[in-house]
């Protein structure tokens, strides 16, 4: 069953980010955490996440704006290492409140409960017609790059702000998704730096073969993403995805996803 929904989510979500505001690490991230604990979840996600980035950066690298790369990566670079910084001190960080229901103990955790209301926040952002038409001037693209990468630095939830800069810099369809994929790279980088210090060589061992599954699945949506380029609208299946970040997030804040 845990194979079977990250390859199908790995393979779709990678697919979809081609199209839409949706990332892979925005749908995978919650699927990882139904099996792991959030550390755990997030540091998994973040080797598929940047593997599956590398894959893409071999497909469109020569749609590459290296202008744009520059201003909004490098902040993006810089800020995703602080993001992730942070998110490690919030590992640390003792149970805000333990409770019981039913004889079984759950734990509201700061680093449960900012993942949890991140992931609502930008579930909401990617369904909400405010949030879809919001974009900001070309001369903000370092402010926009500070913000997107460290929350992709704390949570691996980039692309949603990353989209709304972007937008505003007079870049083809295939320039967008190649710079956006050049930046997101950027930023795995640096948070894998951070994680790499907690992340243990049994989690990796242990779970290795889902790593290669997801991966594979990974590949294969983004190999069939960049031969359907094209505007597609994913309107039911964002409502849906919606749903289920929103239920996982709940869960998250509550304490009751919180292996």
């Amino acid at each position: 069953m845990m194979y079977a929904s990250i390859a199908i989510v790995s393979l779709l979500a990678s697919l979809l980010t081609f199209f839409s505001g949706f990332g892979l690490g925005t749908l995978l991230l919650p699927v990882f955490a139904l099996f792991f604990d959030i550390e755990t979840a997030i540091a998994l996600t973040a080797i598929v996440h940047f593997l599956n980035n590398v894959f893409k950066f071999s497909l469109v690298h020569k749609h590459i704006n290296k202008k744009v790369v520059l201003r909004f990566g490098l902040a993006s670079l810089i800020f995703a290492f602080f993001g992730a910084c942070l998110l490690e001190q919030f590992i640390e960080i003792k149970p805000l409140l333990v409770y019981s229901i039913g004889g079984k103990e759950f734990s509201i955790t700061i680093i449960g409960l900012t993942i949890g209301v991140l992931m609502l926040f930008f579930s909401i952002w990617e369904v909400l017609p405010y949030f879809k038409n919001l974009n900001f001037k070309e001369n903000k693209l370092v402010i926009g790059g500070a913000l997107s990468g460290f929350f992709g630095g704390l949570s691996g939830h980039q692309g949603a702000l990353r989209s709304a800069f972007l937008m505003k810099s007079h870049l083809s369809k295939e320039e967008f998704i190649g710079t956006g994929i050049a930046i997101a790279c950027l930023v795995d980088i640096a948070r894998l730096s951070i994680y790499s210090t907690s992340i243990s060589k049994e989690i990796i061992s242990e779970n290795y073969l889902l790593l290669l599954v997801a991966t594979m699945s990974a590949w294969i949506g983004a190999f069939s993403g960049s031969k359907l380029l094209k505007k597609t609208t994913y309107g039911f299946i964002k409502w849906f995805v919606f749903m289920f970040m929103g239920i996982i997030s709940l869960l998250m804040i509550s304490g009751i996803l919180n292996k």
